[in-house]
């Protein structure tokens, strides 16, 4: 177990929205395991400023960004940021993501295209700008929901779409970028208690209910599979669709 703490001596790491839930949980592992870590936050500054100083504090490197995901150039400039202050990237974890739920007659094309940019475009975006600095051997892994391929709640039809549309992102990339050994997967987390879902909130009872025990998820549950999928073991894994939601989607 002490050697897989150390599987990213060396690497330098991206991730988006970082500051808090399943992301901050993405970011300190990564640097638990020896990378420095890079990561961007939207409006949260102290959140930010707690996920970094913690680590420094533990002797590892991050850095806080602030950048809208919603917002290519932002997005861009960020990435592009990072990679001099770095020297390059070598993984990168779409993380940042927006939840909306409303019957599909009530959604407007505002709605639409605000959770198509920070849910999909995003990814895309990221990744496109990341690739100018990986190189062989990178990992590029994509925070979904297993409401991607499972949508068992109502009102969530624009965020099952957006979510469904990274699988899909991650299948072709990963075999444009195969030649180059980059690898790209998804991962789909079910109910994870985090401040913006926590376990005793208002739907729990009827999250629980479809899960094999009733219990949500914490953020270092999802962090320790990312950690799996852009180490050097996962070499062989991509373009494949992670689902870890306690038989949520069974």
């Amino acid at each position: 177990m002490q050697a897989a703490m150390h599987r990213l001596v060396g690497k330098k790491a991206f991730v988006t929205g970082g500051s808090r839930g399943i992301g901050a949980g993405i970011v300190c592992r990564l640097a638990r395991e020896d990378a420095a870590v890079a990561f961007t936050y939207r409006g949260r500054r102290d959140a930010a400023e707690r996920v970094e100083q913690e680590i420094k504090k533990s002797g590892g490197q991050a850095i806080a960004i602030q950048a809208d995901s919603g917002d290519p150039d932002a997005l861009t400039k960020a990435v592009d940021h990072v990679a001099e202050e770095l020297e390059g990237i070598d993984i990168f974890v779409s993380s940042a993501g927006t939840l909306l739920f409303k019957p599909i007659e009530q959604f407007t094309l505002e709605d639409f295209n605000h959770i198509v940019a920070v849910d999909l475009r995003a990814a895309y975006v990221g990744s496109k700008t990341v690739l100018k600095h990986m190189g062989k051997g990178g990992r590029i892994v994509f925070i979904s929901s297993n409401i991607a391929d499972h949508a068992a709640l109502p009102m969530t039809s624009l965020y099952s779409m957006a979510k469904a549309g990274l699988d899909g992102l991650c299948k072709g990339m990963a075999r444009d970028l195969g030649p180059k050994e980059i690898t790209v997967n998804t991962v789909h987390p079910g109910p994870i208690s985090t401040d913006a879902n926590p376990e005793d909130g208002p739907y729990s009872k009827q999250l629980k209910s479809f899960m094999a025990s009733p219990k949500f998820g914490k953020a270092e549950d999802v962090a320790g599979l990312v950690a799996y999928l852009v180490s050097d073991e996962a070499a062989f894994a991509s373009g494949a669709s992670y689902r870890i939601d306690n038989a949520f989607a069974a």
